[in-house]
């Protein structure tokens, strides 16, 4: 028996940031929690990321397997000239030191001080030195992928899902790709279209509207002969520099005859296919009034559980800092009751909260405290009266499809009870996507009448199921990551573009 020919040496790292330009959060070096070494194979030996797969394929393959690095931060802002620098060098030392392949999981929309394509320069600094390694990248969805991203990579593959539920299978994807192209049986090469259009985040949900459609097309189009792989990337909007927007990938095999009038006719379609619904890209934030209205209506059916409040203007998951308070003001003043909201993020409060213990009644003044202002001008924390009902360590492990099995990280937290209101503060910044962000403290969710979360989108998959609707809320004074693109002074991304310029 013909001894399995072996594929080497693979570097294998994640590196992810999306960037909110406008985020008052910094991001420096621990933002990100780096691993490095072995202790980033470790911790991804088994998870159901991008690089884990990664690592599965070349545990299967038996190849020597390098993890320089696994560095991954919540969206924040421009991250950390140190932070980009050190983790770059870590994955580009290793190529350096001699591989046969290198696979990075990615995020797609990262901007630092030192680079303002952050993905592209640390791809063309790998393509320098190792200019004949196979090179494949997994993406995220909102990814604003840049010529030099494509231009120095072999294979690039994004999610093809929001909420993100496709991480490790986007990994399988690129990842075999790459092993296949090792072997001789794929020569990989791709099509690449900017689309002039600036979609929405909440415009993004694979479940629904123009990009289910679009989505679903690359689907179909991916079973194509010669076809390798397709990638519909939304963009994310409040990275503000010249490539944000969306954009499709077309991965070709150069192994079939027509290889090259395939991923250029497929590709052109796509993109006049998303050009022809690009109004079903945009979003249209509605006066809070109005959302809350719509909200007491819901709540008014006979049907069970609780009406969800999503407060899209600061959400962790867009870089937000998790402590503005407008929507939950809002809805206090707007005379709804019986509220679980949070997890707010104002770990000062949380501190004093503990001192004074549980069942103490106590005032408070919470969150406006991370350095957001509106058009110049910093809102006061919101003024409250309640007890101490729960008091955590914040540590959740994951039993939801978004990061299953990971362990969330409030921090200290506690749970704080007005008149109308059961509200979680944190001392962590967290996306709700997991009910026990609530539950853990003692929220029984399906007796509340509203759940106010910080949340685009994450939330679905684990509230929507007991909830009886939702609303989108949108601050009227801004958000740092409202939907509004009004509230942002936008100065770097390329014109023309939909909605901000009529004409594309």
């Amino acid at each position: 028996m013909q001894e399995k020919k072996s594929l080497g040496k693979w570097v294998i790292a994640r590196f992810q940031h999306e960037t909110n330009t406008f985020s008052p959060i910094p991001t420096p070096l621990e933002a990100f929690n780096p691993l490095w070494n072995q202790d980033a194979y470790q911790d991804q030996e088994n998870a159901r990321t991008a690089m884990g797969a990664f690592i599965q394929i070349a545990k299967n393959e038996n190849v020597q397997i390098v993890t320089p690095v696994c560095a991954f931060s919540n969206p924040s802002g421009t991250v950390d000239r140190k932070a980009y620098e050190r983790i770059c060098n870590s994955i580009v030392d290793a190529v350096q030191q001699g591989c046969d392949a290198v696979l990075l999981d990615l995020h797609g929309a990262m901007v630092s001080e030192f680079a303002v394509d952050g993905e592209g320069d640390l791809l063309k600094r790998i393509r320098s030195i190792a200019p004949n390694i196979p090179v494949a990248v997994a993406l995220d969805l909102h990814a604003n992928v840049t010529p030099a991203m494509v231009e120095n990579c072999d294979v690039m593959v994004s999610f093809k899902t929001y909420p993100h539920i496709d991480m490790y299978e986007t990994g399988l994807h690129a990842g075999e790709l790459l092993r296949d192209m090792l072997m001789g049986k794929i020569k990989p090469l791709m099509a690449y279209r900017q689309i002039p259009l600036l979609s929405h985040t909440l415009r993004s949900n694979t479940n629904e509207g123009a990009m289910k459609a679009a989505v679903q097309a690359a689907i179909t189009m991916e079973k194509k002969p010669g076809i390798l792989g397709i990638s519909i990337l939304a963009g994310f909007s409040l990275a503000d520099f010249h490539d944000a927007g969306m954009s499709v990938i077309v991965v070709a095999d150069q192994h079939h005859p027509h290889f090259s009038e395939l991923e250029n006719q497929v590709a052109d379609e796509l993109q006049a296919m998303i050009l022809s619904q690009a109004d079903g890209f945009i979003y249209e934030s509605i006066p809070i009034e109005q959302a809350l209205n719509t909200a007491r209506e819901l709540a008014s059916l006979t049907t069970p559980g609780p009406v969800l409040l999503l407060d899209h203007s600061d959400n962790v998951m867009s870089g937000g800092p998790c402590d503005t308070t407008d929507i939950l003001e809002s809805a206090l003043q707007f005379g709804l009751s019986n509220i679980a909201a949070g997890p707010i993020a104002d770990p000062e409060t949380v501190q004093k909260l503990i001192q004074v213990g549980l069942h103490q009644p106590v005032d408070i003044e919470l969150g406006n405290k991370s350095g957001w202002t509106y058009r110049g001008v910093r809102k006061q924390p919101l003024k409250l009266t309640g007890v101490v009902k729960a008091i955590s360590d914040g540590k959740i492990k994951v039993t939801g499809p978004i990061f299953n099995g990971s362990i969330l990280n409030m921090g200290p937290s506690v749970l704080f009870e007005t008149k109308d209101a059961q509200i979680v503060i944190s001392s962590e910044r967290v996306e709700p996507y997991d009910i026990a962000v609530m539950t853990s403290l003692g929220v029984d969710l399906q007796s509340k009448t509203y759940v106010l979360l910080k949340s685009r989108m994450y939330c679905r998959p684990v509230f929507f199921p007991f909830s009886k609707g939702f609303v989108e809320c949108d601050s009227d004074q801004g958000g740092p990551t409202s939907s509004n693109y009004d509230w942002f002074d936008i100065q770097h991304i390329r014109r023309p573009i939909y909605p901000l310029d009529l004409k594309i």
